[in-house]
């Protein structure tokens, strides 16, 4: 097993430090605030409740985990920080072999997915982040849930953001999400806003961008996806559904709801005082464009996404 050593940028407590320092984003009267502090005492009861995380269990996570890596010999993670292995470990209830399988799919999905993965940064990604398409929402759920609102209809415009930059964009939404403790116990919500979806939209999908989502989403992910919430869509969403439906595991199509315009139905998964305005909620949602402040707010990040680029395999698998 090569490791290497957790560089200050990356790490939990530079992350921290950093923040003392960099203005929340605005969002309307709300602030979009990244936090990697560590848990306070409902969401260290909930890791206990949930995931079984006690100091025993915690221990013996690490240990078991670290030792199964030190047989990846081609394998460079932070062996010794303790928080990047959490990001695993939480999602598998602290159980170390089946955290040990999702690092080694999460980085050979990097591996094989090189036009998806590789230098993946913000800097790398400013057209996705400028455009509203995704946009990580300002207040957690009742139960601890970060909130990711996508905008894959009329905000999208695929001549100027293709498809796979919007799977970029939340592949680092969602990276920065991994590496907040409370998110690691409480998972994510996905809203997917399809308001707007025109069959010119949906020629841009096939069967081979579907296959690569799903194969990330459903056996790469470190996040507990807590549900897929899918709102506004019109018929012809049904097409775009058919293309990822062979590729969809019985887990997964269970956690996808469609509520259409029902908000009613929509308040029922996620809480008022978290789901924006237009949705039914009570969160004020700005009306201004917020991708460049987003995308100048992620750039805050930059060297913490380079250095998690330069952990993974350092060669092709025989």
């Amino acid at each position: 097993m090569t490791t290497m050593s957790c560089l200050a940028p990356g790490c939990q407590d530079a992350l921290e430090h950093k923040l003392k320092n960099i203005p929340a984003l605005k969002m309307a009267s709300e602030e979009l605030k990244f936090e990697p502090e560590n848990l306070d005492a409902f969401y260290t009861n909930k890791a206990k409740l949930e995931l079984r995380e006690t100091p025993e269990v915690v221990e013996e996570g690490l240990r078991v985990l670290r030792e199964l890596l030190k047989g990846e010999p081609d394998l460079i993670v932070p062996l010794e920080a303790d928080e990047y292995l959490y990001r695993f470990l939480r999602p598998c209830k602290w159980y170390p072999e089946s955290a040990f399988g999702l690092i080694k799919r999460f980085h050979n999905y990097r591996r094989t997915h090189p036009h998806l993965c590789k230098g993946l940064c913000p800097s790398a990604e400013k057209g996705v982040l400028k455009s509203g398409i995704i946009t990580p929402l300002p207040r957690r759920c009742a139960d601890g849930a970060r909130i990711l609102l996508i905008q894959g209809g009329k905000t999208w415009k695929p001549r100027e953001v293709s498809l796979e930059e919007i799977l970029k964009g939340a592949m680092l939404a969602l990276e920065a999400a991994m590496a907040e403790p409370k998110t690691q116990v409480c998972g994510v919500r996905v809203i997917l806003d399809m308001a707007g979806l025109s069959l010119s939209h949906v020629t841009y999908f096939t069967p081979s961008f579907a296959r690569a989502v799903l194969e990330w989403v459903q056996r790469c992910l470190p996040c507990r996806l807590k549900g897929v919430h899918v709102v506004n869509q019109p018929y012809i969403f049904n097409m775009v559904f058919a293309i990822f439906k062979p590729f969809m595991q019985e887990k997964l199509r269970k956690r996808i709801h469609f509520h259409g315009t029902d908000k009613v139905s929509l308040l029922e998964h996620i809480d008022s005082k978290a789901l924006p305005d237009r949705y039914g909620g009570n969160l004020e949602f700005p009306t201004e464009p917020l991708g460049m402040k987003l995308y100048e707010y992620f750039c805050n990040f930059e060297e913490d996404f380079l250095v998690s680029n330069k952990y993974g395999y350092v060669k092709n698998k025989d």
